[in-house]
């Protein structure tokens, strides 16, 4: 049995630095009423949840949604490292789309602790070895710097070695990053910057990055309301977004047996769960005009233009350059001002940009609005490894 899965309704919370938020439970709470309150419908009509989050203890999914309502329905928690929200919505969606419910929440949310990203456990195998192991190897000559960091600025660098791509490329992306999000009252930096003012801010690796290319640690959260279309037709609930397609992909062993930084940090999973979404929908990397990518650092961003297919491998310069990322241009990316300008609580992430997505398909976007939308395409992505591509469509 297979349903249409539909987005109706979507709640976030603004996103703001660590120690300025309430707790994972306020915020989580917070965001499904939110997202119940924009469906129109009462917590006791959902049937199942999937809760996504990193840093918390088993069962703080339960936590959170018992403040909204002790329904007694089934709760899963989800750990997918930096794509777990949109982990979460692959599994209310898949249980909709099933048929095995008519209706599932999707929540994430993260309380985050401020600085870089580490593991909270010293005492068994780092889940991430192999990559760790394989980063010290091709990128060992720069040292004592944040793992996701050297990860990600490894495949910049790798990038511009193999197609002469300008560090000021990477601050392009960065400015552009800016102006979107000074539209969008949820992003937490909306100030406009310059692609001067990246290059001119304090280098954390010479040649290679600045402060403003990476996105900083936030806490926050956000929701998403998945139904069939009988479901919603039965409780009056607006079916004008769906999920067209979604893939979730996990390292393939091209990861390792490349050698390449490039690897590394996702690009085969993302590159191949693009190409399943497109194939399942029957539609072109060219037919899409907005899109929400998993842009950590702006050379993830850079990379994932090439992943997802909006140019080919290696131009993604000349894609930036000829503004083909922005109003006006082949693809509208990240117009919420995506992580960079946002932030990233990694469990709310990717349900952050189920809201900016479905805002898009519904018009409802004011200021950041994308002319002509039909199709929203949302990258979302977990070194580890973990990605989720999502298609989403007018109803």
């Amino acid at each position: 049995m297979s349903q249409k899965p539909y987005v109706a309704g979507v709640g976030m919370i603004p996103f703001v630095k660590p120690g300025a938020s309430g707790t994972y439970i306020e915020m989580g709470s917070q965001a499904v009423r939110l997202a119940l309150k924009d469906a129109g419908l009462s917590y006791d009509l959902v049937q199942q949840a999937y809760v996504g989050y990193v840093y918390g203890d088993s069962t703080c999914g339960q936590a959170a949604l018992y403040e909204v309502g002790l329904s007694g329905i089934p709760v899963v928690n989800v750990n997918n490292n930096c794509s777990t929200g949109s982990s979460a919505l692959f599994l209310a969606r898949q249980a909709v789309q099933s048929g095995a419910v008519e209706c599932a929440l999707a929540l994430g949310f993260e309380q985050m602790q401020p600085g870089a990203l580490k593991s909270h456990w010293d005492d068994r195998p780092a889940a991430m070895a192999r990559s760790v192991e394989l980063t010290n190897e091709l990128a060992g000559d720069v040292a004592g710097m944040p793992m996701a960091l050297h990860m990600f600025g490894g495949a910049g660098r790798e990038h511009m070695q193999k197609y002469g791509t300008q560090m000021s490329t990477f601050a392009a992306i960065r400015a552009k990053a800016s102006r979107h999000a000074a539209n969008n009252p949820l992003a937490m930096f909306r100030k406009v910057v310059t692609t001067e003012d990246v290059m001119n801010d304090q280098v954390i690796w010479p040649g290679v990055m600045t402060r403003l290319m990476a996105c900083p640690p936030t806490c926050g959260a956000a929701a998403a309301i998945i139904c069939s279309e009988a479901f919603a037709k039965k409780h009056g609930l607006r079916t004008d977004v769906v999920i067209l397609a979604q893939a979730l992909t996990t390292d393939s062993p091209k990861v390792f047996e490349s050698r390449s930084m490039i690897e590394v940090v996702g690009f085969d999973m993302a590159q191949r769960a693009a190409k399943q979404v497109y194939e399942q929908a029957g539609v072109d990397p060219m037919d899409i005009r907005v899109a929400e990518m998993h842009d950590c650092f702006a050379h993830n961003e850079l990379l994932t233009y090439e992943s997802l297919g909006f140019c080919d491998v290696g131009g993604a310069e000349r894609f930036i350059l000829d503004g083909d990322n922005t109003y006006g241009g082949q693809v509208v990316t990240n117009p919420s001002g995506g992580l960079l300008s946002k932030g990233h609580p990694l469990g709310a992430t990717g349900l952050a940009q189920c809201y900016e997505l479905t805002h898009q398909l519904r018009g409802s976007a004011e200021a950041r609005q994308v002319e002509g939308v039909n199709l929203a395409l949302q990258h979302n992505l977990g070194l580890g490894g973990a990605c989720v591509v999502t298609l989403y469509g007018r109803g």
